[in-house]
């Protein structure tokens, strides 16, 4: 997170199709991103910190995976740098910046 833009300018550089762990390297200039949804893992964290507080003992209280995804892509740079994406992909994205 600390190199995010100094990550993102090599790989432009090098016109690398690289994907990203999360949609804010995709709004500060990358071109796909994909991991799990941040905002549904504080929500669920939040009713687990609730459940604690109210008595629940932490040693009780399932594991859990995340279950949301979000697929992040943006057209604009990849136009600017030659770069076509599959229409495919461009049509599950979750967030796009055109």
């Amino acid at each position: 997170m600390t190199h995010q833009k100094a990550i993102i300018t090599k790989v432009a550089q090098r016109r690398l199709l690289t994907m990203y762990p999360f949609p804010y390297f995709v709004n500060a200039g990358g071109i796909v991103a994909y991991g799990v949804d941040q905002r549904d893992l504080f929500r669920r964290s939040a009713s687990y910190v609730d459940r604690i507080l109210r008595g629940e003992s932490p040693s009780a209280l399932p594991v859990q995976q995340p279950v949301k995804f979000r697929l992040a892509v943006n057209l604009r740079v990849a136009t600017a740098q030659g770069i076509s994406l599959p229409a495919t992909l461009v049509a599950r994205a979750d967030d796009l910046v055109e």
